[in-house]
């Protein structure tokens, strides 16, 4: 085909217009080229029927020790195989490991799997090994008020004529947590195959008062206090029996010391005991389950920690409970419980590291007491549309075996029952609290109404940021080394301790009502603010140990605030600042008069959280 064939295409070109350019030099090459040339040429999104394009050239790599990838075949072309999700950060040069580094990828932290050549001391087989390991700072600075009686032998002021003498304390409390987990398997899809798991925690406080016999039995010892004590606060097998589904549904073990919460919110027991626990899910994750049975570890009086080389106290628990999400309604977690706490410590008597005696509580007949109590409760958290809601209820059944006001056995029949609801608006969160826990309205028949948990430990009502929440009110004039209630505790028990004391259904029950709020100002500042009012539910067993004919109910307002600061807005660091006070209502001035009657009580704490 010669240039005469383009004659006509230069005759169409009109005068003024442009002629069109010469055929090129390879016009014949275009002409032969072959059909894939055209396809390689379509608009992208769209190609012939039937054509299929070649695969990309294999991939290689060469990476000592990683677990091999599958062939590029095995995968869509625009993807591409890695070695192991634990080396590609570093391979691709974004991280490197640092050990002290928390925030990155870190096999300390449990990022990656145990190198075996660099630890084969350790008894490990596989490359499935993971090691996580922990460190925590809890530093308190907390000074207060509460109502203190004077000493009755000695006193610091011997010009001192009230029952009640000057109220100002302080507490000071360094808390180390150190530990670590050894787990097998992948965690990111299902349970570890096995874990070992080991922490302990050292704490050294000190406490000064004004008045002596309060920190110490003898009246000749300081009203001040330095201690320190180290306690296992974990130490566990984790084992992992069987999927069931495959989605990993699961049944696991888990024996030795461990933390259990047996409700959402810590009202009837959360607390870290030995143990055996028997857990898992079914349906998808929609039912959970616990079948478990504790042995109660002895608590160290000061500190509050495990003390595992003391004889395990005669008190056991054993418990049942089965969650399920969207029940009753969808985003509403539903749970039922049973717990049954055994308690055979009559024949034992207790004295605490500081002189005090704890078992039996020195109230009434002073003997010793034995008791069987099955709590049955319900639970819910969730959302009901825009409103977060948290709801438990309980009921107490069982026997006391020597009721301390008769000498006598007597039932126990006791209710609890408490609620919060919040709606959150933007950055802010607003909340109302309600809880009442039953009484004992006549100490000296054969029935015990007043509700009493096993370990409490509540995030309810501003938590421990709430002065009733926060403090010990001792119950001077009607029993000695008694409290009104307990540190980190909201009910009022009359118990000697809550550590190591008896749970007590002769008590005057809690009644409250309370309102707060969350302002998230800033991602890493949160103020809060509660404002609560308290009631005994029934004064008649605090008339009866005190003599009086008449004790008005009201304890007081209890308004806290506090403010939270994560400067890196993470966990690692926790700043918290918050103050409490008590404004006494009748009740409490009844049962606390001091020289100034209308006095108010308060609560400072500052709490600085280290993590790692």
């Amino acid at each position: 085909m010669g240039i005469a064939a383009f004659l006509p295409i230069l005759a169409l070109a009109q005068p003024g217009e442009p002629v069109p350019p010469p055929p090129p030099d390879n016009w014949e090459e275009i002409l032969n080229a072959p059909e894939v040339g055209a396809d390689e040429q379509l608009i992208d999104g769209r190609r012939r029927p039937g054509y299929e394009a070649p695969l990309p050239e294999a991939v290689t790599q060469d990476n000592k020790g990683a677990v091999r990838a599958p062939p590029p075949e095995a995968f869509p072309v625009d993807q591409v195989p890695i070695p192991d999700r634990w080396r590609l950060i570093e391979s691709l040069g974004v991280v490197k490991e640092r050990w002290f580094d928390p925030y990155n990828q870190n096999t300390l932290k449990g990022d990656r799997p145990i190198n075996r050549e660099k630890v084969k001391w350790l008894p490990i087989k596989g490359d499935d090994w993971f090691f996580v390991a922990n460190a925590v700072s809890d530093t308190v600075v907390e000074p207060r008020t509460f109502p203190i009686p004077v000493g009755v032998q000695t006193t610091e002021r011997p010009g001192s004529i009230d029952v009640f003498g000057k109220d100002a304390s302080y507490v000071l409390s360094q808390t180390f947590i150190g530990g670590f987990a050894l787990i097998k398997g992948s965690t990111a899809f299902k349970p570890p195959d096995i874990e070992y798991r080991l922490t302990l925690a050292y704490n050294i406080n000190h406490v000064k008062v004004p008045e002596r016999r309060v920190l110490f039995v003898e009246p000749s010892r300081p009203s001040r206090r330095t201690d320190h004590f180290l306690g296992v606060q974990e130490l566990f097998v984790d084992y992992h029996l069987a999927n069931t589904s495959d989605r990993y549904d699961f049944r696991s073990i888990r024996v030795g010391i461990q933390p259990f919460q047996s409700d959402f919110r810590g009202f009837l027991f959360n607390d870290q005991q030995l143990g055996i626990r028997l857990f898992g899910n079914r349906d998808n994750n929609r039912f959970q389950f616990n079948l478990a049975a504790f042995w109660r570890l002895e608590k160290d009086t000061n500190s509050g920690l495990n003390s595992v080389v003391q004889t395990p106290r005669r008190d056991w628990l054993f418990l049942a409970n089965l969650y399920r999400q969207d029940f009753l309604i969808p985003g509403l977690t539903s749970q039922i419980t049973a717990v049954y706490n055994m308690n055979r410590e009559a024949g034992r008597i207790e004295v605490d590291d500081n002189g005090f005696p704890v078992r039996p509580a020195l109230l009434g007949d002073l003997r010793g007491r034995d008791y069987d109590v099955v709590y049955l409760g319900y639970n819910a958290d969730g959302r009901i549309g825009r409103i977060n809601l948290t709801a438990s209820a309980y009921g107490a059944l069982g026997e006391d075996r020597n009721s301390f006001f008769t000498s006598e056995p007597a039932q126990i029949r006791a209710f609890f029952a408490a609620a919060e609801a919040s709606i959150d608006k933007d950055w802010m969160r607003f909340r109302l609290s309600g809880l009442y826990a039953s009484g004992d309205g006549d100490p000296y028949d054969n029935r015990e109404t007043g509700f009493d948990a096993i370990f409490e430990n509540p995030v309810f009502a501003g938590a421990d940021t709430s002065y009733w929440i926060r403090q010990t009110i001792p119950f001077a004039g009607g029993g000695r080394a008694i409290g009104v209630n307990g540190r980190n505790g909201i009910l009022n028990s009359l118990r000697s301790s809550k550590e190591q004391g008896q749970s007590n259904s002769n008590n005057p029950g809690t009644m409250l009502l309370g309102a707060g709020a969350d302002f998230d100002v800033l991602p890493e500042l949160r103020i809060s603010a509660n404002a609560n009012h308290l009631w005994f539910e029934n004064t008649a067993t605090l008339q009866a140990l005190r003599n009086e004919g008449s004790i008005p109910k009201a304890i007081g307002w209890d308004l806290s605030t506090a403010a939270i600061w994560r400067p890196k807005a993470t966990q690692n660091i926790v700043f918290r600042l918050s103050g409490a006070t008590l404004l006494p209502g009748a009740g409490f001035r009844d049962l606390f008069t001091n020289s100034e009657r209308n006095r108010n009580y308060y609560s400072v704490l500052g709490n600085l959280i280290l993590s790692y």
